[in-house]
Formats: C-alpha cells, sequence, structure tokens
C-alpha cells in the first residue's frame, strides 16, 4: 500500500489522528516535524527563530523525499502542502487526506498550545489571512475529512474503513 498523508492546518488533528491510525492499520507513524527535529538536532521553533520560515520549509522538503514509499501512515507539518512540488510528491506516491476542521476549533484546541512558532507570532487576524490562503493546497488531495465534528477515534475509523472499502489501497477517485 502507498503510503498514507495526512495533511491540514495546525491543530487539525494531523499527529492524534496519524497515531490512532497507525494503531488502528497496524503500520508505523512517521511525523515530520519530529523527524525535521531528530535530523537537524533543533525544534521546530528553534529552526524558526534560528534559521527562519524559508530554511524550515527546506527541511521538510528534502525530508519529505526520503520518506518510505509505502506502508506508513506520514502526519506532515501544516505549511508542508503549500509548496507544488511536496503536493505533488505526495499526490503521486501516496494517498493524500486533508483534515478539515474551522479555524474556531483550531484556536480552541491550539490556545495553550505555546509549541506552535506560527500560531504563537501571528494575531488571531493573521491566522485567519494564513488560514485561507492554505486552504486551496491542503483541497488538493484525494479526500478530504472534517475532523471538527469528530474525536480523534472517530476520524481514525472513518479513514480505516475508507482504505479498507478499497483494500488498502488508493482507488483514484477523489470521493
Amino acid at each position: 500500500m502507498k503510503p498514507i498523508f495526512l495533511t491540514g492546518f495546525m491543530g487539525s488533528g494531523k499527529t492524534t489522528v496519524g497515531s490512532l491510525l497507525g494503531e488502528e492499520l497496524d503500520l508505523p507513524v512517521i511525523d515530520t516535524d519530529h523527524l525535521i527535529e531528530e535530523t537537524y538536532g533543533k525544534t521546530v521553533a528553534e529552526i524558526f527563530a534560528e534559521d527562519g520560515e524559508a530554511v524550515f520549509r527546506s527541511y521538510e522538503a528534502a525530508i519529505l523525499a526520503e520518506l518510505p514509499k509505502e506502508d506508513a501512515v506520514i502526519t506532515t507539518g501544516g505549511g508542508l502542502a503549500v509548496s507544488a512540488e511536496n503536493r505533488k510528491f505526495m499526490m503521486e506516491n501516496g494517498f493524500v487526506i486533508f483534515l478539515s476542521c474551522s479555524l474556531e476549533t483550531i484556536f480552541e484546541r491550539l490556545k495553550e498550545d505555546t509549541s506552535r512558532p506560527l500560531f504563537n507570532q501571528k494575531k488571531k487576524k493573521e491566522m485567519q489571512k494564513l488560514f485561507e490562503a492554505r486552504l486551496p493546497f491542503y483541497r488538493d488531495c484525494h479526500w478530504a475529512l472534517e475532523t471538527g465534528g469528530c474525536d480523534p477515534e472517530e476520524a481514525a475509523e472513518r479513514i480505516a474503513a475508507r482504505l479498507k472499502r478499497s483494500e488498502m489501497g488508493y482507488t483514484g477517485d477523489k470521493r
């Protein structure tokens, strides 16, 4: 089976749902942000603060190219899908699922999280602009799942059921 890429804005549930999905499907889970931290020896926040966003995005692209080409759940950073090259790679090499939810839901989920560099640097109005700017990139996917109205377990179960219906592979449709 091709890898499953979970995309979406920060706080949409990628890491939590991805972990549960990996358990459900008995697949390893790879978090691109954690892999970047391990590879480059800095936290995402430190990379943003010390090296800048452009350097971080180059790290994302490098990590993406080295990921397994099968049998994995891959949770992506919120900005990874902004790059056309990254989106093309994921669409051609995996099954891309956009975890969607409202910005209000995201604010509620992240209000106490100090580990999100973009969330902490931006005011609510600026976050709205970033959210709206990224939506078209996230929608370039094989399937979108609304996570605002369900708990992470339900989201993982819905994804697993869909994949199992397609015999654990990508069917080629966008429904």
